[in-house]
């Protein structure tokens, strides 16, 4: 079950969940969700999400990028423009202030679009998405609240956000970009693990010439509801697997 709340009303809402609202990519400034104040709204880099709630259910496409399938919205509906990058280069995205009792990973994909670009491309639940970043259980305290998790810079405020970098070696073209984190607070009482992903689309540039091709997963797909690190007590101090495939590496 999904909660949704109108993308005009998430600035408002309590920090009980929550979204990127803002990120540096190539070194331009995007605001992905200021435009709905905004009348035309502007073309964007980002696939919409539905609201700041979390997707509760590993089957749905809703998984993907976080659109609202049950509403009539796919899980990956395309933007319009991709953020110019070089690989190799870093991005910040910035979340809304976390909820410190959401622990969890921060995890990173990417996909490969055509040729012509994302704007018009959907997978369509084909597996077509490579790890580029995990971060997960850093260390445990007697006291959970304590617990360093890869979501732990975003707690506090005004927190740095999250960064991660662009594979240097990745042949130049278009991309979608698919972060989350996961959050493990409910994994055991609440009727499980929460997702919280979203994505944004790149052209990338430099001299690379890796096109991946292994270790591709598919969304839904890469992740079991009985996974290790999906159904995961976060008030027990246990190593802590992160889902999906190995991270890609050049």
């Amino acid at each position: 079950m999904k909660y949704i709340a109108p993308l005009s009303a998430c600035i408002g809402l309590a920090a009980a969940h929550g979204f990127v609202q803002n990120a540096t990519i190539g070194g331009k400034e995007y605001d992905p969700y200021q435009d709905i104040y905004m009348s035309p709204r502007p073309q964007r880099i980002s696939r919409e999400i539905q609201g700041n709630g979390p997707v509760q259910d590993v089957t749905l496409t809703d998984l993907e990028c976080g659109g609202y399938a049950a509403g009539g919205h796919p899980g990956s509906a395309p933007a319009p423009l991709h953020a110019p990058a070089a690989a190799g280069s870093s991005v910040n995205l910035r979340w809304t202030l976390w909820p410190e009792s959401h622990q969890g990973p921060m995890i990173t994909y990417m996909a490969r679009c055509p040729d012509s670009g994302c704007q018009n491309y959907e997978t369509k639940g084909a597996a077509v998405w490579f790890k580029i970043h995990e971060d997960g259980l850093h260390s445990t305290n007697a006291d959970w609240l304590k617990n360093v998790w890869g979501v732990t810079p975003l707690i506090s405020y005004p927190n740095s956000g999250y960064t991660y970098k662009i594979p240097k070696c990745l042949k130049a073209g278009y991309y979608i970009v698919r972060h989350e984190t996961v959050s493990l607070h409910g994994a055991y009482d609440v009727g499980g693990a929460q997702f919280y992903p979203g994505c944004h689309q790149l052209q990338v540039t430099g001299s690379g010439t890796t096109v991946v091709k292994s270790d591709l997963v598919s969304f839904p797909g890469a992740y079991k509801a009985n996974d290790p690190g999906v159904l995961y007590d976060q008030y027990n101090q246990k190593p802590y697997t992160v889902p999906g495939p190995k991270v890609f590496t050049c």
